[in-house]
């Protein structure tokens, strides 16, 4: 097996995947323009769609990378053990670096499902979906599970020893409950133990922490004092773009427009004049803010129909902030 986790530095740091927010577009921005986290993800894929004659040309088209992004990792959902082996198949003949499963997502629909954090406790069909994916994989490239701590019913203590003993080659924990959501207090003591009982049922099996670290150096504070072996860093680049770097710089407001132009230009490339328009948008407020008129022009950009209109707004402004 080609196992890129095994030959990162620790800490290392990673990208975490989330839904309308690291697409091909936003990772080729972080991969080219910005400094870059030591592993991507994609968004979470759905395997039933990845593998339907009718969904598959749709949801292909999430798997998409370039060769900056490297090393990435597909990171699937669902819960039919086959259409994992399958999904598995597909990621592996793509080239991908590893194969990760969500069972941490906690949307209602997606638990309803039986997918992400609805695995949770669900140990026979865990099991066979992660035996299917590894099949699958053919023991070419890693496999890895995304997840959360343990619901009211099951301890997270008995949910990540289950996984451990799988013998996955890595296990991010979001230091939260499916039922906190994104809200609270990250539970990094949970994680100090977690680290503990991987040393002792799987100690390969890498485990990266993700919750509210908002800089390189935290990640570093986390690795020393918990024992991780990686961290993992979502919210976070939405406040920071720059937050892998070493150096907390003040950046000007032309270098967030400058940003904001760029991803905005390739997202036109991309995908054209009207196609995910609305992900789009969802930026402006990582990259128009903390100046004066900041609100005024976020507002204007939000009421744009066009992507052509939102680039022409851009140069003006750029213009204008250089002047």
């Amino acid at each position: 097996m080609i196992n890129f986790w095994t030959k990162l530095t620790r800490p290392f740091i990673v990208l975490a995947p989330m839904e309308n927010v690291t697409d091909y577009v936003f990772r080729e921005i972080v991969s080219r323009y910005l400094p870059r986290p030591d592993v991507f993800f994609t968004e979470f894929t759905n395997t039933d769609g990845l593998t339907s004659e009718k969904g598959y040309p749709e949801t292909i088209k999430r798997l998409q990378f370039s060769k900056s992004q490297r090393p990435i990792v597909a990171q699937i959902w669902g819960s039919n053990p086959q259409n994992f082996f399958r999904s598995a198949q597909i990621c592996l003949n793509l080239g991908f670096d590893g194969v990760d499963i969500n069972m941490g997502c906690p949307h209602r629909s997606v638990v309803e499902s039986g997918g992400g954090a609805g695995c949770i406790g669900n140990f026979d069909l865990v099991k066979e979906i992660i035996n299917a994916t590894k099949e699958g994989l053919k023991n070419k490239i890693p496999l890895s599970i995304k997840t959360r701590l343990g619901n009211k019913i099951i301890s997270y203590q008995d949910w990540v020893q289950f996984l451990l003993e799988q013998k996955i080659d890595a296990l991010t924990v979001h230091c939260r409950t499916p039922s906190q959501m994104s809200d609270g207090q990250a539970n990094w003591d949970a994680i100090g133990e977690i680290t503990k009982i991987k040393n002792k049922i799987s100690p390969n099996t890498l485990v990266i922490g993700n919750g509210d670290v908002l800089s390189k150096k935290e990640a570093v504070l986390k690795h020393k004092q918990y024992g991780v072996d990686g961290v993992m860093i979502a919210r976070g680049i939405l406040k920071n773009p720059w937050i892998f770097g070493n150096n907390n710089i003040d950046h000007k407001v032309n270098d967030f427009l400058d940003l904001a132009l760029k991803h905005t230009n390739l997202h036109h490339h991309i995908y054209g004049d009207s196609k995910h328009f609305a992900t789009l948008k969802r930026f402006f407020k990582m990259y128009i803010k903390g100046f004066d008129g900041a609100t005024t022009l976020r507002a204007e950009l939000m009421d744009t129909e066009h992507i052509t209109e939102v680039v022409r707004i851009l140069e003006r402004e750029k213009i204008k902030k250089s002047s």
